[in-house]
């Protein structure tokens, strides 16, 4: 019997009522310690631990207190219980990294236990990122037995990557009323298996907290001496999971995801889920600037700050945040928390790059503007960049030069302001790998910008060519010239693409296998050409659909594999979806989908299921293989139905609506994404299947894109262009993270994922540090390498919490530099 009290954060009230209701927990916790000897609590957010010992000490001495008696247990190992589907991989990796050191400097030990006892399903990277991060076992509750059948509530939990952890799922609830127990122990014990196994409950007064009652604990004692119940225990979650290994039975095992419960929280409240994304990767792109700059120009270390911002994003992890299933007002607090995030993030990369950009040497030169852009991935990247000047360039046609004297075209675009003394430029660049190069860019009066011919609607450049019907607002035709494949025909052609479906379901989607209930689609309003010249080419298609307007804009760019699209939504519908369709020809189709720091295959039967930035489609197309994939930079939700993908771009329930609780007759109540909201996806045909497209390096570079800064003429050491870091013999490792070690040993931490299921031996070059290392990777792992300044010390793996690993000197090795050149 666990006594526990599942404390929501952020619900039905703001995070400071959360705040407070942990204290007021925490206090009855100990009372009824000191009143009952052999009862023992159970906390599993590290966060809520935190929040006490900075505004009630007294309180936190005490917590430390029973710890070290062993009455208080700490599990989880995780900053909140966030959401298991939200959270990009690196997020996970951080809820362990920042609470698992602050329960080993603040308690002298960490959790061994993980436990997640209400979110809304569970990805399937999980016992990886649990076992790297020193947890041996998980509970959790969520899908129960009617929505997910599992081989027994004791189970061996594996990874793709062969990682495993013991798994328990809980019976019935994680919380109880505050009275008698019997029936609640009742409708769990109706749930297990008979058995003389160890099973386990976790009872006490929970979501607002509160925690065990003085009944609970009277009726167990009494229950225990019933003839009518087994013999219960006052115990901990980790003598639990030892008594069940002690048993030496062969548990059964189980790999994969375990989903699928609210299918609807994939979905719901897109600005949560867009600030999330945007956020963990504004702090990843900063923390490799500001590594390469720590090394490079001397900037001082600023862990302490990275680590301030990334626990503003753990705690907008929490289920019913990051799931949009909160209280409106909480989602005005959590725009402030991750803003603020967001602004450290652009602040510390600001003084990163531009500690870098002033030590360019750019000689001066009259009527040359220099452009520095900087690639923050470790791979080469070809893409364009956004720029807006002053008019000091005139306004007359622009050419730019790399560090190589070649000519680059420059294209005019509309400026973001019309208050005029603004010029918006477009600029194709090829990058080195996580480094920069300089461009010169010069007035050109023999460059005259084309007008474009607004009818035109074949958008066509060496890799593809698209066609858009003007009757449909949709593609006609999409042809990917390596294959001469033609993706979109046909039927396909005459799908409709932005349709709206009837969602009455409430804000989790409970009971929801899928959403297809069409009722209309957005039809278009307009068709026309804004853009035509030497770097790209841009549709417009304006649509309606009642009150609400969509806008695509169509980019293909000179030498791009994909075709980008710029959506903005004006959306005023209430209780229904807005599902962006793309239909394709492929037959025998394989669907697959990101997950955190990995992928899964799902059958594509149309159910609506959770993907992070690329879901693809690969099959066979005239008897060749071929594909599609869609990535984008906000979405999660999505079906596939054969070969057809459709991206749930928004829904509009009422904010914090349980069913089966109905809504106000007079239809007085909020719903969710109304107004006004933009994101980009992108179409990357392909031959083959998603690994020979590079679509998992494609999306990466749509999270993270190249940063472009206006320069001034000045002397400096560094070159013109220049990598610090690349991975090379391994298309199918990325590298996610270069960043400066929590300790302060002078350190650094490179962290990367195979992405293909295929092991790999990556050379992982750090120009920066002088050191070049080879890693082997097996297949779908994550691995963590900890790189010392200091040349004579080895590079070594570690586990997630930056700790070395046994095999570590096993695994990775130094070359000179000079050996790779």
């Amino acid at each position: 019997m666990i006594g526990n009290a599942h404390i929501d954060a952020v619900w039905l009230w703001p995070w400071q009522e959360g705040y407070q209701e942990a204290r007021a927990t925490f206090r009855a916790a100990l009372q009824r310690i000191d009143e009952y000897p052999d009862f023992i609590f159970t906390c599993d957010s590290v966060g809520y631990l935190a929040w006490i010992e900075e505004h009630d000490p007294e309180l936190f001495a005490a917590l430390r207190e029973q710890v070290r008696a062993g009455r208080f247990e700490i599990v989880g190992g995780w900053w909140v219980e966030p959401d298991c589907n939200i959270p990009g991989g690196e997020g996970f990796v951080r809820h362990a990294l920042y609470s698992q050191r602050y329960l080993a400097e603040k308690f002298g030990r960490t959790a061994s236990v993980g436990c997640n006892v209400d979110p809304f399903g569970q990805n399937a990277t999980i016992p990886q990122l649990l076992a790297k991060s020193g947890i041996d076992s998980y509970v959790f509750m969520r899908p129960q037995p009617h929505e997910t059948a599992l081989p027994g509530p004791t189970f061996w939990w594996e990874a793709a990557d062969g990682s495993r952890v013991l798994a328990y799922r809980i019976p019935h609830e994680y919380c109880s009323p505050a009275g008698h127990l019997g029936v609640h122990v009742g409708k769990a014990l109706a749930q297990l298996p008979h058995t003389t196994d160890p099973l386990m409950c976790f009872y006490g007064v929970g979501n607002h907290g509160g925690g065990p009652t003085r009944a609970n604990i009277d009726s167990i004692r009494e229950l225990d001496g019933s003839d009518q119940f087994p013999q219960m225990l006052f115990s901990t979650v980790r003598a639990f999971f030892d008594a069940a290994r002690a048993t030496g039975r062969d548990l059964p095992e189980f790999s994969g995801e375990i989903q699928p419960h609210g299918v609807g929280c994939y979905s719901a409240h897109s600005g949560i889920k867009k600030l999330i994304r945007h956020t963990e990767h504004a702090l990843q792109a900063a923390e490799k600037w500001a590594a390469v700059a720590s090394a490079a120009t001397g900037v001082p270390r600023a862990t302490d700050q990275f680590e301030h911002a990334w626990r503003q994003v753990l705690l907008n992890h929490f289920h019913d945040t990051a799931a949009g299933t909160a209280l409106p007002s909480a989602y005005d607090d959590a725009r402030d928390q991750l803003g603020e995030a967001r602004a450290i993030a652009a602040r510390l990369q600001n003084q990163a790059i531009q500690s870098i950009s002033r030590q360019i040497d750019i000689p001066d030169e009259e009527r040359m503007t220099p452009l520095a852009v900087f690639n923050p991935h470790p791979w080469p990247v070809r893409t364009t960049v956004e720029v807006e000047f002053g008019s000091f360039l005139g306004n007359g046609g622009i050419v730019a030069e790399d560090d190589a004297q070649n000519r680059i075209p420059v294209q005019s675009a509309r400026s973001t302001t019309v208050t005029g003394g603004r010029r918006r430029l477009v600029v194709p660049v090829e990058l080195p790998p996580l480094g920069y190069r300089l461009y010169r860019m010069y007035p050109d009066h023999l460059t005259v910008p084309r007008p474009a011919a607004e009818t035109d609607t074949v958008l066509e450049n060496d890799h593809l060519r698209v066609v858009v019907d003007p009757a449909t607002g949709w593609l006609s035709s999409l042809v990917c010239k390596a294959t001469d494949a033609e993706l979109i025909s046909g039927e396909a052609a005459r799908s409709r693409h932005a349709v709206v479906l009837n969602d009455p379901t409430d804000t989790w989607g409970h009971g929801v296998v899928s959403y297809r209930d069409v009722i209309g689609a957005f039809t278009p309003v307009s068709v026309r050409r804004i853009e035509t010249g030497p770097v790209r080419q841009v549709l417009r298609v304006c649509s309606s659909f009642g009150a609400s307007t969509l806008t695509e804009e169509f980019v293909l760019a000179a030498g791009a594999r994909h075709l980008e699209v710029r959506v903005t939504i004006d959306w005023h519908e209430r209780l229904r979806m807005l599902k962006l369709r793309f239909p394709t020809n492929l037959t025998e189709v394989t669907a697959t989908h990101a997950i955190p720091y990995g992928h899964v295959e799902r059958v594509a039967d149309g159910h609506e299921t959770v993907s992070h930035s690329w879901v693809d489609v690969s099959g066979t197309l005239s008897g060749r293989a071929a594909g599609l994939s869609v990535l984008n930079d906000a979405k999660f939700g999505v079906d596939v139905t054969g070969g057809e993908i459709g991206l749930t771009a928004l829904r509009s329930p009422a904010y914090a609506w349980h069913a089966p609780q109905p809504l106000p007759a007079d239809g007085d109540y909020e719903v969710m994404d109304q107004g006004v909201q933009r994101f980009t996806y992108r179409l990357l045909p392909h031959a083959g299947d998603w690994r020979a497209a590079g679509t998992v390096r494609a999306a990466a570079e749509l999270d993270q894109a190249p940063v472009a800064l206006l320069e001034s003429c000045h002397d400096g050491p560094l070159p013109q262009q220049h990598c610090f870091a690349a991975v090379s013999d391994a298309d199918n490792v990325v590298i996610t993270v270069i960043k400066q070690a929590e300790e302060q040993t002078g350190d650094y931490v490179v962290r990367g994922y195979e992405t293909a299921g295929a092991a790999a031996n990556a050379t992982i070059d750090l120009p920066f540090l002088g050191r070049t290392i080879t890693a082997e990777f097996g297949p779908h792992e994550i691995k963590t390498l900890v790189v010392p300044r200091d040349p004579a010390r080895p590079a070594a793996e570690a586990d997630l919490l930056e700790r070395p690993t046994a095999a570590a000197e096993a695994v990775t090795t130094d070359e000179p530099e000079g050996e790779r050149e």
